[in-house]
């Protein structure tokens, strides 16, 4: 039997074979609206250093244990289909033990952080109920077409978990930004799971492109999408934010009708760049412009 030497070399690869498999770039997705949350909250209560270490903490051990459960359930699924068969588990780069104890490690990582919200209790209380919301979601293409809503319910938890976890108290302010999220993520999972429509069916997966078409999921997408706007002007009412995030709104608003120009039912070809390049965008630009908007015109209101 020969002993594995670990080596920088092979310690930096393993490193980056797990910032793969959890896709780590993808964090901008859901962070930026948690940190807006946040920000939000923080002119309720004072700022405390402790707290935004616990959100960050929180969100990405949260992610990491999702997107690696995620990997490990659909291992099989995976292997069988061509746009995924080079993943890491199917290709042979990480175990499904490595993968299956990097889940266990993210879930106990997860439930530790939310300890630097004490006194407040509820992140603590809630960590394990949440923790399981997220893991379900990797089994919600075995028995339902909207599975996509269940990955934007799971996103859309940030801003509320946030909020909750600073103040100790839910408002609608949250809730409406949850409501963004959930319509825009659902939208654009939509739009991704049109790649894979044939395997799912040949797999008989659930998903909305596999029961209605990709004419009819984009349909759905679109309806999303036009509801995701609706809830950003009455996120910007709700927020009282100002001219700058109003201008990010009207904004986010074209990228997403430029997002539904890039993907059509006759060209499939530009859903990664639908997917990552243009909602990367969104999210980011939402909280770079919420972030200006409360420096130059809601100082005043903002606890140091």
């Amino acid at each position: 039997m020969t002993a594995t030497t670990i080596t920088p070399t092979t310690f930096r690869q393993k490193m980056t074979d797990v910032l793969g498999l959890i896709r780590f770039s993808h964090t901008v997705f859901a962070l930026p609206f948690a940190l807006l949350a946040a920000m939000l909250a923080w002119r309720e209560v004072p700022f405390q250093s402790r707290q935004l270490l616990g959100i960050l903490l929180c969100m990405v051990f949260a992610r990491a244990a999702a997107m690696a459960f995620n990997r490990l359930v659909d291992r099989d699924y995976d292997a069988r289909n061509p746009r995924t068969a080079q993943r890491h588990i199917p290709a042979g780069k990480l175990s499904p033990l490595f993968v299956t104890l990097f889940t266990l490690g993210c879930v106990a990582a997860f439930v530790a952080s939310t300890l630097l919200f004490l006194p407040n209790p509820w992140p603590l209380r809630l960590s394990i109920p949440v923790m399981l919301f997220l893991l379900g979601y990797s089994y919600a293409k075995r028995w339902t077409a909207f599975c996509h809503y269940w990955l934007s319910a799971a996103l859309m938890l940030s801003p509320i978990a946030t909020w909750i976890a600073i103040t100790g108290q839910i408002s609608w302010i949250p809730v409406s930004l949850a409501a963004v999220i959930f319509f825009w993520v659902g939208g654009f999972d939509i739009l991704y799971a049109t790649q894979d429509v044939d395997f799912d069916k040949s797999q008989k997966l659930n998903s909305l492109p596999a029961k209605f078409g990709v004419v009819g999921s984009l349909r759905i997408a679109l309806i999303s999408h036009l509801i995701t706007i609706i809830c950003l002007f009455v996120f910007w009412k709700l927020s009282g934010l100002g001219p700058l995030f109003l201008v990010a709104v009207i904004c986010v608003s074209l990228l997403l009708a430029y997002e539904h120009w890039l993907v059509r039912p006759g060209d499939l070809t530009r859903v990664n760049t639908a997917f990552f390049n243009v909602n990367a965008v969104i999210s980011l630009g939402l909280l770079v412009a919420a972030a200006l908007d409360l420096w130059f015109f809601s100082a005043g209101s903002v606890h140091g």
